[in-house]
């Protein structure tokens, strides 16, 4: 089993789970953005999905018969301003992935993908059906795969899954692996800083057509995402070529100011913040219904209440103040 980008946030805990569930692990990850340190369920291979002889030879060599997909660029806003860089790396690097695949005769994948696909929810919460219009880089790179799959299945065999998350949170229930992002740029760990003396948290915006004017989002723990992609690996069985999607959230959404609330009752302080004019794009509500992936994966965000999801983000923080930085250099 290959996991490329198995060194980030979402794909070290898949990795974790993974290995629980008795699949032999091999990690792939460049570590620009990802953690030495956060391998630690599997072989490491450095390299980049740009590299088509690396990914040949290693899927080769480990005898691979399916691969996970978590290496992608995911900043919203440097997607924008950056739309050249996501287009090489998201989709041209997912290509030579495939091509890869392909090549060594990998037919099972499970695609890291994102809510960014639907854009401005005309109705929630977001089903699977749901029009895809992506209003940014990110979420439009992430659709040019998921529209390529199909062709892939047809001409190659491939059998796939992609998994559209809505707010990755959390940490490892254990203390093992957490969220260290440079620059940090999602709500929760950005909140922990704010309270532990950082800068000020930003609330972009207080006048939403929502009950405390902040916006409303689905925070969905990255234990549940992590056992969603082993059921979704098992899903894949001789008879599935093609390509199923599955919305993965906690289809609980939770408001800014709910979030704030949530981080200073679990870690007994006050988180400073300040108001700051609306983000263009940023829709008032966005959720999920799961019902798909509970229906036919059979999976339940069991750890996605936004106490627990904070509970561990903070527990991770408390014992890793820097970090997997400190520990990588110590």
């Amino acid at each position: 089993m290959l996991v490329t980008g198995g060194a980030g946030y979402i794909g070290s805990h898949a990795a974790k789970a993974l290995s629980r569930a008795g699949y032999r692990v091999v990690v792939y990850d460049n570590l620009l953005a990802g953690h030495r340190e956060a391998v630690r369920f599997g072989e490491l291979v450095e390299g980049d999905i740009a590299d088509l002889e690396r990914l040949r030879r290693t899927l080769t060599r480990i005898q691979a018969d399916a691969v996970m997909h978590f290496a992608a660029l995911l900043a919203v806003g440097e997607s924008v301003r950056e739309p050249a860089t996501y287009y090489r790396n998201n989709v041209i690097g997912t290509l030579t992935l495939l091509e890869a695949m392909a090549s060594a005769r990998v037919r099972r994948f499970v695609f890291s993908s994102t809510c960014a696909v639907y854009g401005e929810p005309t109705k929630t919460p977001i089903d699977e059906g749901h029009p895809t219009r992506p209003i940014n880089a990110y979420g439009e790179t992430k659709l040019a795969i998921e529209r390529a799959l199909p062709h892939y299945a047809r001409a190659y065999g491939l059998r796939a899954v992609a998994l559209r998350y809505f707010n990755a949170a959390g940490a490892d229930l254990d203390g093992e692996l957490g969220e260290d992002h440079d620059p940090e740029i999602h709500l929760i760990p950005r909140a922990i800083e704010a309270a532990t003396g950082g800068a000020p948290l930003e609330i972009f915006g207080d006048d939403y057509p929502t009950p405390d004017g902040t916006c409303l989002r689905d925070y969905v723990h990255v234990s549940d995402l992590a056992a969603a992609h082993v059921l979704a690996l098992q899903s894949l069985t001789e008879s599935s070529a093609g390509l199923t999607i599955f919305n993965l959230g906690s289809g609980q959404p939770s408001s800014v100011r709910e979030v704030i609330a949530a981080v200073e009752r679990v870690t007994g302080r006050t988180v400073a913040a300040r108001l700051a004019a609306r983000r263009p794009g940023d829709p008032a509500v966005l959720f999920a219904t799961s019902e798909r992936a509970h229906a036919e994966l059979g999976w339940r965000p069991v750890r996605s209440t936004l106490d627990t999801v904070v509970r561990t983000a903070w527990n991770w923080h408390a014992a890793h103040p820097h970090g997997y930085v400190a520990q990588e250099h110590s």
